[in-house]
């Protein structure tokens, strides 16, 4: 009685702003970093629907269970990392592997507390500049659409900065809306592409068997695991108690990892807890009380699942838009996330060195022995860390005897 007793209007209308802009503002990156690790186009829109369905359940039985607006997204900047990470040793099944891997340490690590912590010991620092190393080489592609398709690249990227002049939150799904009207205007569609356009709304259930290679642990596991809970798990705890809310953090990775190992057989590559759309649920506009905003998590991820039911509609739109103007409006989807991640990664002038290593191996997309430039480089950017701080203790060490001498 007390769900019902706590429903209203005002959370519904702010969990269906949730999946809206959570889904349009970010779908567009996940199908390239999926489709970028080996996945057919039938693959990709199977990964899209059980990721979309898996955190739109995780966030409803979540928040029920809780009473707190408990908010669930895809990893974006995981879907960033699969973006640049490329075709490993093994395609796509070596792939599904390490997202099932990557989901078996979610659970772990919520119910494990050493393995939680050792994220933990991850410098910020550190862990940001890979970020911003995963992301800069997307955030490149809107300039890069300007000089290949003037036009239509220009009208995306003006509707994305008058639109989040108005409202930031609106800019992505804004620039979406651009590029739909772009096609239906502008470009010759073939009456056999609209007919297949809607002749599978529902994307058909398509199960990878995973392969598990130490390749795909080291170059996409770990690189996965960490960047989704550095960016994503912790700051939406985070979140949730800067608002009052006491959620209890492990249970909450554990239970999102369970979910995302569901969503692994199937192509997708992990789920967490949201860090943006967290705010929208726990903040004021979704109830003056605070006691019922759980209600705004709960109808947008009511919203995540009739968006992914639809998504072997929305693979097949993007399957026929120009691949240049679908990564233009990924690029500007995480232009945010880009600027955050580097500037929180050479805040502290201690660490800026290292962290200029980490951003530019991670940037230069290398790969040694089959896996990919952000694990190299986190793993550099570790490296001349802990070289620094060797150094700097040992100078310290050397001034403080010759200041006992003297």
């Amino acid at each position: 009685m007390r769900v019902i007793r706590d429903f209203s209007l005002q959370s519904t209308f702010m969990g269906l702003l949730i999946a809206f802009v959570g889904f349009a503002s970010s779908f567009a990156v996940v199908l390239q970093g999926i489709k970028n690790v080996g996945a057919s186009d039938e693959q990709a829109a199977t990964a899209l629907m059980v990721l979309s369905i898996a955190m739109g359940m995780s966030a409803v039985v979540l928040s029920l269970y809780t009473k707190i607006p408990v908010s669930v997204a895809w990893s974006t900047p995981g879907a960033a990392l699969l973006a640049t990470s490329g075709v490993i040793p093994g395609g796509f099944p070596v792939a599904v592997g390490a997202f099932v891997l990557c989901a078996v340490l979610f659970v772990i690590a919520g119910l494990w507390k050493p393995l939680e912590r050792s994220v933990n010991l991850i410098p910020a620092s550190l862990a940001n500049a890979m970020l911003a190393g995963i992301l800069l080489g997307l955030c490149l592609a809107p300039v890069k659409a300007i000089s290949i398709a003037p036009l239509p690249a220009l009208a995306i990227a003006v509707t994305w900065i008058v639109a989040g002049r108005i409202n930031r939150l609106l800019a992505v799904p804004a620039a979406l809306l651009a590029l739909i009207l772009i096609m239906t205007y502008t470009m010759n569609i073939s009456k056999e592409s609209k007919d297949l356009l809607f002749s599978n709304i529902v994307a058909p259930f398509t199960m990878v068997t995973p392969v598990f290679t130490f390749s795909g642990f080291v170059g996409i596991t770990l690189p996965l695991f960490i960047v989704t809970m550095a960016s994503q798990n912790v700051p939406g705890v985070a979140i949730l108690r800067a608002h009052n809310y006491e959620p209890k953090a492990g249970a909450l990775f554990s239970a999102t990892g369970l979910f995302s190992a569901c969503s692994a057989f199937f192509g997708g590559h992990a789920i967490n807890l949201a860090a943006i759309t967290a705010a929208m649920c726990a903040n004021e506009d979704a109830h003056p009380d605070h006691k019922r905003r759980y209600w705004a998590a709960i109808i947008s991820g009511i919203g995540y699942i009739l968006f992914g039911l639809m998504s072997g509609l929305i693979t097949a739109f993007a399957s026929m838009a120009p691949g240049i103007l679908i990564e233009t409006v990924a690029g500007l989807a995480l232009i945010g996330a880009f600027s955050n991640s580097a500037l929180a990664a050479f805040s502290d002038p201690k660490k800026r060195e290292a962290s200029a290593v980490t951003f530019l191996v991670t940037a230069s997309g290398v790969t040694f022995y089959g896996i990919s430039g952000a694990f190299w480089g986190l793993l550099a950017g570790g490296i001349i860390l802990l070289i620094s701080r060797w150094f700097d203790e040992k100078s310290s060490g050397a001034w403080s005897v010759n200041k006992t001498k003297s």
